[in-house]
């Protein structure tokens, strides 16, 4: 019955005239066939692997100009320009041996150009390399990333930072689509799994050009995972189990391709206890459960491809307000405690003419959360529906320019059905339209464009005035201009220097519109204001980098001033016995940058030692620090990679030492936090018995059962340290 399933779904797939070909051989120098290797076409969403001689093919391909990518472990990716334009077209390729990391097809910024291509330097990690350093949840492994931190509640809740910015000054994308999830509450997580994610790619620094409203920061991009290769079918199942929690997270993914029809899913479970500290006792409430379910439908022929995928997250976790008090190893959320349902539904289309083509994405976000004080009755329930469209053309190619137009725009409704309110029931519509161009030659790249956007909010009028909970309706309206300019060159074969000027702007939320209560968990009322204005920021960035066979150095640096900058200040007076904070603007300045090295000495090519330094430093106008600004780290690894065996191969053992230092800088509501040691090792590989055939994974976090407090730890205002040592399993099968 499954051989039979399998004809017919590859035999329906199969039913377009396939017109256009692209065969080829990849080889090596010595013109040995090179198999497996990836092979793809980005504009067209095509993907293959060379077989056994080398061999590859692409058929029923449009007409137009398009890139073909070839990229393998241990060989330098290629990157050639081809058109189609007669019947068949035949393209073989030498690849060459290379000890760099794969040179990645960058999907979050305009022209989808390789890295090394690329104006912006943009950081692109696979979630697999994320899951192999042993992080329970997907902000975990984000924040090991160079300039990326996280805010977090316990071990449930992680919201990111990028370069000292968060909450709404950071752009979250999934599926191709703009997530919203009242991002703006502290005590709200990413709202994504890691199960059916491919890699993330970080753009550190405002690309509002590209993204409108709330991109000041940065953007997450998550890039979902692939579909199978063409003509064939495969099982995964995954399962991870977490000493420090007891925690085990299952996976089960199911893929199947024909050469145009492609269909994947895969469900996961995540169960956690509360977590322990050093000295043994858990930290009550902060257990938590998650289900998620992703599922995609892809098509492509000579005219167009569409993929549809939807994502069903539904996370309950634990509001931990007692510290350290009642021990138990109970996974159910004990009261106080939220409930997530989110829900996105997205449709990427792709329209091929004859030498250009339309983007046209479309996405659908549900997001339900809920809040229980003391019953399984809500007091507070915010229902927030969010459509949002993204549409890009790309014009003709003219000599070696390239050009964009495009549009984007949102409509986003807030109710509210709970007995408290945060915010008040709220429409929101965005509507932006952008212009860019790319100009390469050589290997110099010049990269330009302009952007106008309005944000229009409406909200209605809720309680009585002078009362907590009141809020005047509002009808605001926000536009902005905003530019970018970027400059990509090799001053040497082995350096590539990018310097990127660009502006960006933010428009205020609706808490900082609107707020008119106590804020839970801070203990104080915070009092909106309807008069604020955009936050407009400008930064310039410069990257340095420098490679050669053996070693690779890269400097990061930036400047980023903010006009309008919003932050909460006390004005003196008392409301209840709660400190009344006002929302209020002043100008801001951050500074700062990551510089590392990767050392493969010779002849010891099974030996990777690598070092990063990260700073960030925040500051208003009159020389008061900013708030939540992640201290200085340093991070350090040793990694080696063992040679293949009959029964293990692409093993490798890593130690990594993190140090980050004593935060001396904090804002008006914060204190200084010590600086701290973490040391983590890690062992994984692929074993084959028989026919069984497996990934392990071993991680001990924390090894030496370190009692310390990140600054940005949410608990920290309580004394509770974060979490102690941790050693985690995983297992990887594909049947």
């Amino acid at each position: 019955m499954k051989s039979f399933f399998i004809a017919l779904f590859l035999g329906c797939s199969i039913f377009a005239s396939a017109q256009n070909k692209v065969v080829g051989v990849v080889s090596d120098k010595q013109n040995f066939p090179i198999s497996a290797v990836n092979i793809s076409i980005p504009e067209l969403h095509k993907e293959t692997i060379s077989d056994e001689n080398g061999k590859y093919f692409f058929s029923n391909l449009p007409s137009g100009n398009f890139r073909i990518v070839f990229s393998f472990i241990g060989y330098e990716t290629q990157s050639k320009p081809f058109s189609v334009n007669q019947k068949e077209i035949r393209i073989d390729v030498t690849l060459e041996e290379t000890i760099h990391q794969m040179d990645e097809v960058i999907v979050s910024t305009a022209f989808n150009k390789l890295q090394s291509q690329n104006v912006m330097k943009v950081e692109h990690q696979s979630v697999k390399s994320l899951q192999q350093k042993g992080t329970s949840t997907l902000i975990e492994g984000l924040a090991t990333i160079p300039g990326v931190s996280q805010i977090s509640t316990g071990t449930s809740i992680g919201k990111p930072v990028i370069r000292g910015l968060s909450g709404n000054r950071v752009l979250v994308y999934s599926q191709g689509v703009r997530m919203e999830n009242q991002q703006f509450g502290e005590e709200h997580g990413l709202g994504l799994n890691d199960a059916g994610v491919e890699s993330v790619e970080v753009i550190k620094g405002p690309a509002s050009l590209l993204y409108g409203s709330d991109a000041i920061g940065g953007v997450l991009y998550f890039n979902p995972e692939k579909f199978g290769k063409p003509n064939t079918s495969q099982l995964n199942f995954n399962q991870k189990y977490f000493s420090n929690t007891n925690g085990t997270n299952t996976s089960l993914g199911y893929k199947l391709s024909g050469e145009d029809l492609k269909f994947s899913t895969r469900i996961s479970n995540n169960r956690h206890a509360d977590y322990k500290i050093a000295d043994g006792d858990k930290v009550t409430n902060t257990r938590y459960n998650e289900l998620d379910f992703k599922s995609g439908l892809g098509y492509s022929n000579s005219n167009f491809a569409t993929t549809f995928r939807y994502n069903y997250n539904k996370l309950s976790l634990g509001i931990p307000e007692e510290g350290i008090a009642e021990q138990s190893n109970s996974k159910k959320p004990e009261f106080p405690s939220q409930g997530v349902i989110s829900q996105i539904l997205s449709l990427n289309n792709t329209i091929f003419f004859k030498n250009s083509k339309l983007d046209a994405d479309l996405g659908y976000i549900n997001n339900d959360r809920s809040e229980y004080e003391d019953s399984d009755v809500a007091i507070l329930q915010m229902k927030l529906k969010t459509l949002n469209y993204n549409v890009k053309y790309y014009l003709p190619k003219f000599g070696k320019f390239e050009s964009i137009i495009g549009t984007q725009g949102m409509h986003q409704t807030n109710k509210n059905s709970g007995e408290e309110l945060l915010i008040p029931d709220a429409t929101t519509t965005d509507f932006g339209v952008f212009g860019t161009i790319n100009y390469e030659w050589n290997k110099n790249v010049i990269q330009a464009g302009v952007r106008f956007d309005n944000r229009n909010i409406t909200s209605e009028t809720n309680g009585t005035e002078g009362d907590e909970g009141y809020f005047a309706a509002i009808d605001k309206k926000f536009q902005s201009f905003n530019s970018s300019l970027g400059f990509k060159t090799n001053l040497k074969e082995n350096v590539i220097l990018r310097l990127n000027v660009a502006s960006g702007f933010r428009a205020p939320n609706l808490a900082e519109l609107t707020s008119n209560g106590v804020h839970e968990g801070s203990n104080r009322y915070e009092i909106g204001n309807s008069n604020l204005e955009n936050e407009q920021n400008f930064q310039t960035d410069l990257n340095l980098e420098y490679r050669n066979p053996h070693f690779e150095l890269f400097v990061n640096g930036f400047y980023n001033h903010i006009n309008n900058y919003i932050f909460i200040s006390p004005n003196g007076t008392l409301i209840d016995g709660n400190d009344v904070y006002d929302y209020v603007q002043a100008n801001a300045n951050l500074f700062g940058g990551e510089a590392g090295i990767h050392f493969h000495p010779h002849p010891l090519d099974w030996l990777h030692v690598t070092s990063s330094f990260e700073s960030v430093t925040g500051k208003r106008q009159n020389g008061d620090n900013l708030p939540l600004i992640p201290a200085n780290r340093w991070n350090n690894a040793l990694k080696t990679e063992f040679k293949s065996s009959k029964y293990f191969k692409d093993g490798f053992a890593v130690l990594n030492v993190e140090y980050t230092l004593r935060q001396n800088n904090p804002s008006q509501f914060e204190t200084m936090t010590n600086d701290y040691t973490l040391l983590n090792i890690g062992f994984g590989g692929k074993v084959t018995l028989g026919k069984t055939i497996f990934e392990i994974n071993l991680n001990a976090n924390n090894i030496f059962d370190r009692n310390y407090v990140s600054h940005l730890s949410r608990l920290k205002t309580d004394g509770i340290p974060n979490i102690g040592r941790n050693i985690v399993l995983g297992i990887n099968f594909n049947i």
